[in-house]
């Protein structure tokens, strides 16, 4: 049961949210520590020194969600070998397999942090292999996909086509897979081959993957999937060097994303417009995710604050 209500908890946390797919029991039916409330508190207020030090102080007692919380924040502090010390020390007390790979997987991000797509991809392979040990395609291709989403916005865009088509291929793999799990393998699959066309100066291609995504798209098997498609159009348009049209396609975008908010601050500087790039670099350093958008975000908004003078 404890093994259980970790996994859960740790579902649940806003630190953590890029391990949601891990969870093992339904998050209503379980109750997050009085500490880890706390933090996510604490760190929404911008206090991540504090959050820190109280889930450090809860490490002896439950070491393995205090480490992966502590862990979260480090990397948020751009303190990612101290960050991996705790995720380490979060496998070490670990009593099932799937909590391991759980922490295997923030070591992942925690290098996806300081913009390392080969020791990313390394971390992300243990956990692929432990959910094919687990016969679990579906969660194979999320994995594959997250690996992929680090490894194109740094730039590796080889790397990168590989773990989407991986995970993709297993994704369809699925047995009796629905028709809609079909169309949402292969509207992201669109959509990240027309993202790295884009990033290879192929605007045709590009634009062929736009076209057949929005086919997809207009099946209506995955309504939840709209919110992404202008941010694919915004993407396109801004590797294409149409920035009033990426900004338009941007602003349409989910706003609270820190990805699309640094997308949104580099087209502002692309148009000229300093003041707005500024406010919108700032809202993405804010994040507190631990995920491949935050990843991307926190380390580069800073960057950029700091070369605008902001």
């Amino acid at each position: 049961m404890k093994a259980i209500v970790y996994a859960a908890l740790t579902a649940l946390s806003v630190v953590l949210v890029a391990l949601a797919l891990f969870a093992q029991t339904p998050s209503s039916q379980q109750e997050q520590p009085e500490f880890i409330k706390q933090g996510q508190q604490l760190m929404r207020e911008g206090k991540l020194v504090d959050a820190l030090a109280l889930y450090q102080t809860q490490a002896a007692t439950l070491p393995y969600p205090a480490n992966i919380a502590a862990g979260g924040v480090l990397d948020l502090m751009g303190r990612g070998e101290e960050a991996r010390k705790h995720f380490q020390k979060a496998i070490e007390s670990a009593d099932m397999p799937g909590e391991k790979a759980m922490a295997q997987r923030a070591i992942a991000m925690s290098y996806a942090f300081e913009a390392n797509c080969k020791n990313t991809v390394e971390y992300e392979q243990q956990v692929f292999d432990y959910y094919a040990n687990a016969k679990d395609v579906f969660r194979q291709g999320e994995i594959a996909d997250e690996a992929a989403r680090v490894c194109i916005d740094l730039g590796d865009l080889d790397t990168a086509h590989k773990w989407y088509q991986l995970g993709h291929d297993m994704g369809l793999k699925e047995p009796d897979i629905k028709p809609a799990r079909v169309d949402l393998w292969n509207f992201r699959w669109e959509h990240a081959q027309a993202r790295i066309a884009a990033r290879r100066g192929n605007q045709t291609e590009a634009v062929s993957h736009i076209t057949a995504a929005k086919v997809i798209l207009d099946k209506g098997t995955n309504p939840e999937q709209a919110q992404f498609f202008p941010y694919l159009q915004g993407y396109v348009a801004f590797y294409g060097g149409d920035y009033k049209k990426a900004l338009e396609d941007f602003l349409k975008a989910n706003q609270n994303d820190p990805f699309i908010q640094c997308m949104i601050g580099q087209t502002y500087e692309k148009l000229g417009d300093k003041n707005k790039a500024i406010e919108f670099y700032r809202k993405a350093e804010t994040a507190i995710s631990h995920n491949p958008t935050a990843a991307f975000a926190v380390p580069f908004s800073k960057k950029r604050l700091a070369a605008l003078g902001g």
